[in-house]
């Protein structure tokens, strides 16, 4: 048995990894430790904590910790263990964006130019992340049109130039009509313009149109004039800033009830090439310094493509370790920055204003119905996710339930479930909802992390104070509380009211009505279909079911072909024969099974 006081004399002075685990040995934090004796230990002390990591505390059954060499090398575990786990208390984030880059070949001897979101060292060069595909589509679609570059993915020498050659948008090349010196000068004014080198381009151009003119070539002047001045319209177009900066990402953060938005912006060059947010919820139980810092722990940690400095709103923990694994990992520096004054403090607002236009966008409408929730309710906490339940049968038979489930005040159909009934063999809704809600609740009690989640914060049933009581006895099981609402209708099978286990009615607003409705109307859709279903998979049952050799696929031919059993049995052995899959053999015995 693990004696955690006993455990907690044993840790070591030593950096490290420590992961908490609940009596179902499941993982519940993971953390890093400069000196673990010191760090686990605080979990366990009478101080003061956050109201997360008091019902992390209270979980823990035992827990287990990996020694490492250095705090750099627990950083880096911390990471990978906490996105290979997700554990429950850990500040997550759920980043599976593969960002697209602009990727120029430029080992080739006549280069190629095109989107990717593979970042390898391999050589070529790769210029952004671009915040989605359709900004670097844009940029890759200017080039093309305004540089005659070969737009061809595997390049051959050919016996005749292709389209684009005689459109003026390629030099062809493939057929040799233009030197590789010339064709690396185009390829390193593309270099140079995704750079956001654009006064040397333009120079470059300027130089070239000069001596067109001398030259009285006024037709390949006013190309190349067409050309200045698209460049000059998208490099005013991206500029955003006179910060002068290579690479920089600047991040924003804000926070409501519901979530907490971090907001990065792209800039490279001085401008602006995309940005990205990312949301975490439970905002009630984490800060916006913990989200913050973990957030760039996780982010950063396992990226190859990094800028040179990352602008931040707040000061966070570990920056100087970070930027020193960051700098190590690809061999130049990387700096994290707090800007106090000028433009990139302006910056840093704009990215912080941003993300709270973000999250309010994103949540007016969940919170409005949430809080409505919660005040109508008269809730603790957030009705984050509430479940609804419903029980279906005819007359007895072809018992089941359905359950619906809203997350943040939207239905989630994706999370929907189905239950058929299997301990109650008469008709008695109460008991069948007993039966169902405790095989739910069992679910999340012995694995959080399967296919029915966390527990609801709020249960609906579709009924009145029976089917509350029997909700009640079944969650009393688990020594766990929930509240528990009754959704009563009306002679019109509408819904009419809602009450608590006290049987008092609440009342409800037109939001909060119609939210209840489409609740009820939903999870009694998945309850009647299926009820249907079954039904209908009993309807369609034969004596060709009991064949063996006769599968579903053989059943449905031999029917579409007859029409009924009565028909096939009315058939003679060669003209069951005739149906795909049926051999002589195989007829004799269905025959013989049927009659």
């Amino acid at each position: 048995m693990f004696d955690i006081k006993e455990e907690l004399k044993k840790l070591p002075e030593k950096p490290g990894v420590y992961i908490m685990r609940d009596k179902n040995d499941n993982i519940l934090y993971v953390g890093k430790a400069v000196i673990l004796k010191n760090r686990v230990k605080q979990y366990f002390n009478k101080t003061k904590k956050t109201k997360r990591i008091e019902r992390m505390v209270s979980l823990i059954d035992h827990f287990e910790y990996i020694v490492t060499d250095n705090e750099a090398e627990a950083l880096i575990l911390e990471c990978n263990l906490i996105k290979k786990n997700m554990p429950k208390f850990n500040v997550l984030l759920k980043d599976d964006k593969t960002y697209p880059y602009i990727k120029i070949d430029i080992k080739s001897d006549y280069p190629n130019i095109f989107v990717t979101r593979r970042f390898q060292n391999d050589g070529a060069k790769y210029f952004g992340p671009y915040a989605n595909a359709g900004a670097a589509k844009e940029m890759l679609n200017f080039i093309k049109e305004r540089f005659q570059i070969r737009q061809c993915r595997r390049f051959k020498s050919n016996q005749r130039a292709c389209l684009n050659y005689h459109i003026k948008k390629c030099l062809a090349p493939c057929m040799g009509y233009v030197s590789k010196e010339e064709y690396r000068k185009q390829i390193d004014q593309i270099i140079m313009l995704l750079e956001g080198k654009t006064k040397e381009i333009i120079k470059q151009i300027d130089k070239e149109i000069i001596e067109l003119a001398d030259k009285q070539e006024y037709e390949k002047a006013a190309i190349l004039r067409d050309k200045k001045i698209a460049i000059e319209r998208i490099s005013e177009k991206q500029k955003v800033s006179n910060i002068n900066e290579k690479a920089i990402d600047v991040i924003g953060i804000a926070k409501n009830e519901l979530s907490i938005c971090i907001e990065i912006f792209f800039v490279r060059n001085s401008k602006m090439i995309g940005r990205e947010h990312y949301f975490f919820e439970n905002s009630n139980e984490l800060t916006e310094h913990e989200t913050l810092s973990e957030f760039i722990k996780q982010y950063y940690i396992n990226k190859m493509d990094l800028p040179s400095k990352i602008m931040i709103p707040e000061e966070i923990e570990d920056i100087e370790l970070i930027e020193k694994l960051l700098s190590n990992k690809i061999n130049r520096k990387i700096e994290f920055r707090l800007p106090q004054k000028g433009e990139k403090l302006r910056f840093i607002e704009m990215a912080n204003n941003n993300a709270k236009i973000t999250l309010d966008n994103r949540t007016k409408e969940k919170e409005d119905i949430v809080l409505k929730l919660k005040d109508t309710l008269n809730l603790e906490s957030m009705p984050r996710k509430i479940e609804c339940f419903d029980i279906s049968n005819i007359a007895g038979e072809y018992m089941v339930a359905g359950m619906c489930v809203a997350k943040d005040g939207i239905i989630n159909r994706n999370l929907a479930r189905r239950f058929k009934i299997k301990t109650v063999f008469t008709q008695d809704d109460p008991k069948c909802m007993e039966e169902v809600v405790t095989r739910r609740i069992k679910h999340s009690v012995e694995n959080p992390k399967g296919a029915f989640g966390n527990l609801p914060d709020v249960i609906f049933a579709d009924g009145g104070i029976t089917q509350i009581r029997a909700i009640k006895r079944a969650i009393s099981k688990y020594q766990i509380s929930i509240p528990v609402f009754g959704m009563v209708k009306d002679d019109k099978h509408n819904t009419k009211k809602l009450i608590d286990e006290d049987k008092n009615e609440i009342e409800l607003d037109d939001t909060i009505m119609n939210f209840i409705t489409n609740m009820q109307d939903e999870v009694h859709r998945i309850a009647i279909e299926y009820n249907r279903k079954l039904r209908n998979k009993d309807i369609t049952k034969s004596k060709l079911d009991k064949i063996k050799g006769v599968g579903e696929k053989r059943k449905q031919d031999l029917l579409k072909k007859f029409g009924s059993v009565e028909a096939i049995k009315n058939a003679d052995i060669l003209e069951i024969s005739k149906v795909n899959g049926i051999t002589e053999e195989l007829a004799r015995k269905i025959k013989k099974e049927i009659l």
